[in-house]
């Protein structure tokens, strides 16, 4: 099983040291110890990662430990567990309700007659992406190279 550093998760996902190490603190994403040093797993870093998209969209801390516990609670594993090979699972929220969807038809419908604008992630692609950076730092070296999961915040102009 790898482990991730904390310099490891800064460089993949793009998450500053200190919001990492506040994650830790507040037990949204609480990794192995060995000694001082945090150590991710592989779901660790997948959901640093979901956690880093939700933010991105606007979610606060509290929505996003709600999202969280949501998750853990209706896949009854790990994010990284249950969403593999060729499954489909989209995370989708008008900010008030939540769903989680296998089903095209399902999130359709959900589409259909919501009132209100939705929000859809797709876990599975995320899941996928981590895998895959991960897999190709493998190939290029031992070390993480810089390879942000989700793209940089472009700067406004002023």
């Amino acid at each position: 099983m790898r482990q991730f550093t904390s310099h490891d998760v800064v460089a993949l996902t793009g998450i500053t040291p200190r919001q990492l190490q506040w994650w830790d603190e507040r037990g949204i994403v609480v990794p192995a110890r060995e000694g001082h040093r945090r150590l991710y797993s592989l779901e660790d870093v997948t959901e640093v990662s979901v956690i880093c998209q939700l933010r991105e969209r606007g979610f606060s801390l509290q929505r996003v430990r709600k999202v969280m516990r949501f998750l853990q609670r209706e896949l009854g594993k790990r994010l990284v567990e249950t969403v593999s090979g060729s499954s489909e699972y989209h995370l989708l929220t008008d900010g008030h309700s939540l769903y989680l969807e296998t089903s095209a038809r399902q999130i359709v419908d959900i589409l259909k007659n919501s009132r209100q604008p939705l929000l859809a992630i797709c876990l599975s692609d995320t899941v996928r992406q981590v895998r895959a950076v991960i897999r190709s730092n493998r190939k290029s070296s031992k070390s993480v190279k810089s390879a942000h999961f989700l793209p940089k915040k472009k700067k406004r102009a002023s």
